[in-house]
């Protein structure tokens, strides 16, 4: 299950309308070996696409270097799907290297940029297989 802030929740839902139409994308950083979600981070979608969205190497590798510095890794990793469902893609399967993130989608198809329906769904992605598990949004940890 994936626990997570109310307010963690919606940067995440804001930085998905805000580039509908592109997929937007991100880490939320936390502590290593606890789960826990805490440092928002949104990155640039380097693909600047409304179906695929891709982090730029260089600054993924800022971020890498920046979570070892502080004894912390991906704990949520977030893209959005601005015309399908939030369900990951193959293309987002095979990309999914970090076995103990939580892959969150967002749904901006109903929505798009505006206020209205979208979708948040977690999925944990460990060599190939999908796995939906339940979110649960709190007010603090």
């Amino acid at each position: 299950m994936l626990t997570i802030t109310q307010e963690l929740h919606d940067r995440i839902v804001a930085h998905a309308r805000q580039d509908h139409p592109d997929e937007a994308c991100g880490v939320i950083a936390g502590p290593v070996g606890e789960g826990r979600p805490e440092r928002f981070i949104p990155m640039l979608n380097a693909a600047r696409s409304p179906t695929f969205y891709e982090f730029d190497s260089g600054d993924l590798l800022k971020l890498y270097r920046e979570m070892d510095d502080r004894d912390e890794e991906p704990a949520v990793i977030y893209h959005s799907h601005t015309a399908t469902e939030a369900y990951p893609s193959r293309t987002d399967i095979s990309y999914a290297n970090e076995p103990g993130a939580h892959y969150v989608l967002v749904s901006t198809a109903e929505c798009g940029n505006d206020d209205g329906p979208f979708s948040f769904r977690s999925f944990r992605i460990v060599d190939g297989e999908v796995t939906e598990e339940e979110v649960e949004i709190v007010e603090s940890y």
